[in-house]
């Protein structure tokens, strides 16, 4: 059993994939984010309201250990405009704040190095 699961949810799509240390599982968040991010910005949406891109999350990418009650979760919401949001926890998500120097996915590693 894999000790950390990556989990992307991008448009209806949602994938899953295990890995052994948390290296690598923020390496494949990054990869994938990337991936994302190359597919350009969203369009405004008009709705019940109008939603900007910056308003519109793209894809949410979420690294989680193990555990019962709490495992120790957090990962990046790709917004429409093509900006990067950490964040930490999985029903509570906390906007994580980033250090001088350091980018979303190291704000994620170090959330979950804890």
């Amino acid at each position: 059993m894999s000790r950390w699961k990556l989990t992307v949810r991008h448009g209806s799509d949602v994938s899953r994939e295990g890995f052994d240390d948390l290296d690598s599982a923020v390496a494949a968040l990054r990869r994938r984010a990337g991936a994302i991010e190359l597919e350009g910005p969203l369009e405004d949406v008009s709705a019940l309201r109008d939603f900007a891109p910056h308003d519109q999350v793209h894809a949410r990418l979420e690294i989680s250990g193990r555990g019962l009650l709490r495992p120790p979760t957090a990962g990046v919401d790709l917004r429409g405009d093509g900006s990067v949001v950490a964040y930490s926890g999985g029903i509570r998500r906390e906007e994580l704040k980033l250090r001088r120097g350091r980018d979303p996915f190291d704000a994620v590693h170090d959330a979950l190095r804890r």
